[in-house]
């Protein structure tokens, strides 16, 4: 049984990222890290839209405000070095009447206290910079969002890791741990610290741990829909301003970084942490509880969810969640809109105490295990600092 300082569960950005983070730290340190599936970014990862985010959703109490703004920065300047490809496209903001003026205001409030570059603008100006935008009297511009290739990062992050001696071990499925020793479908591993970074099947991990107690993982399945008609109908990422009440910013525009253009993603109630499919993945150990609490949060409509539900279900129909994205811009085809991308599943945590979606990252740990919980978006732009903030809060000796 080999004996390593460090194991991280987890092949996402978060796994890659901390141990990224602690080699640079740490360089003699021994670090292994552990994937399920044969390669990195298989699920929320690498399935991501793909989208960097500038920091203007989220208050300024968070752990989002506080990373996204830098992780822009730090994602964008990794890309740049390791001559991976970016499009530096920008986002509009769009409202729908005077009432989403008002929280297009906020928007722009919650950008200028979290340092985001954001600016009000025009309807006449929008349409400068996208002359197929449709909005209310102003929208809120982001010239420093743009959008990577999430599965291709990861993969450079994973050679780099390797490059430095992080060793990798993919097919190695975490199974319980006694103490400090961990059994995987490869065999035990003994290590100083684990540090939980599952993703989908965090909560799972940290409950054998003692941690998590309180939270169960709810699966939100994302489609997108791409247009294949052309690439020049949309120039840019178009939004709708969101209910700042859940955590889904609704169907948008996407402008990909390959230049093609999609629209979504759909927030669908999953049976099972991996049902990208209609009946994909689902498993005893777990989709009775998923649907336990599905079934618990729609009779008593808990943050609305028989609303989103009722709602989310409806965007099955091509033509309705087609008609969601067209009311954000002036012409657009139906017709053009012919192949889904690689659906994923959002990981979102939800408290079983009051029976709320966490808006917000959670670690929970003590000093043998860490467990990063609730890794949402915009989790793939802040993942540099907030590594850098995990191993500097809980790591350092």
């Amino acid at each position: 049984m080999t004996h390593y300082n460090y194991l991280i569960i987890g092949a996402g950005v978060v796994g890659l990222s901390l141990a990224r983070e602690i080699r640079s730290r740490e360089p003699d340190a021994r670090i292994l890290l552990i994937d399920k599936e044969p390669d990195a970014a298989r699920h929320s990862s690498g399935r991501n839209s793909g989208v960097l985010h500038a920091g203007f959703y989220y208050s300024a109490d968070s752990f989002k405000a506080r990373f996204t703004v830098a992780g822009n920065i730090a994602m964008k300047d990794y890309c740049r070095r390791r001559g991976l490809a970016i499009n530096d496209c920008g986002k509009l903001v769009v409202a729908q009447n005077e009432q989403e003026l008002n929280q297009l205001q906020e928007l722009y409030r919650r950008g200028m206290t979290n340092g985001s570059n954001v600016r009000l603008i025009s309807a006449e100006e929008a349409a400068d910079i996208e002359p197929n935008i449709r909005t209310h009297r102003k929208a809120l511009y982001s010239p420093d969002t743009a959008t990577i290739d999430p599965q291709q990062v990861c993969l450079a992050l994973r050679d780099d890791l390797m490059a430095t001696g992080v060793e990798l071990k993919f097919s190695t499925q975490y199974l319980s741990h006694q103490g400090r020793c961990c059994l995987t479908t490869q065999g035990n591993v003994y290590a100083d610290k684990l540090i939980n970074c599952a993703g989908l099947y965090a909560d799972r991990i940290a409950r054998d741990f003692g941690f998590a107690r309180h939270y169960t993982m709810m699966p939100f399945k994302g489609l997108y829909l791409k247009y294949t008609k052309n690439t020049t109908d949309v120039r840019i990422n178009i939004y709708p301003v969101p209910n700042l009440a859940n955590p889904f910013l609704g169907v948008h525009f996407t402008k990909t970084v390959d230049g093609h253009i999609k629209i979504g993603p759909t927030a669908i109630p999953a049976f099972a942490r991996e049902n990208y499919g209609w009946f994909e993945h689902l498993k005893l150990d777990e989709t009775p509880e998923i649907l336990y609490w599905q079934a618990r949060l729609f009779l008593m409509n808990s943050f609305h969810f028989r609303d989103l539900a009722f709602e989310e279900m409806h965007k099955y129909l091509k033509r309705y969640f087609v008609d969601l994205g067209a009311r954000l811009v002036q012409n657009i085809d139906p017709k053009g809109f012919t192949e889904y991308t690689r659906p994923g599943i959002r990981a979102q945590l939800l408290n079983k105490k009051t029976r709320e979606l966490v808006q917000d990252f959670v670690i929970e740990g003590d000093a043998h295990s860490l467990h990063i919980l609730n890794a949402v978006s915009p989790a793939y732009t802040c993942a540099f600092p907030f590594a850098k903030f995990v191993y500097e809060t809980y790591l350092a000796r």
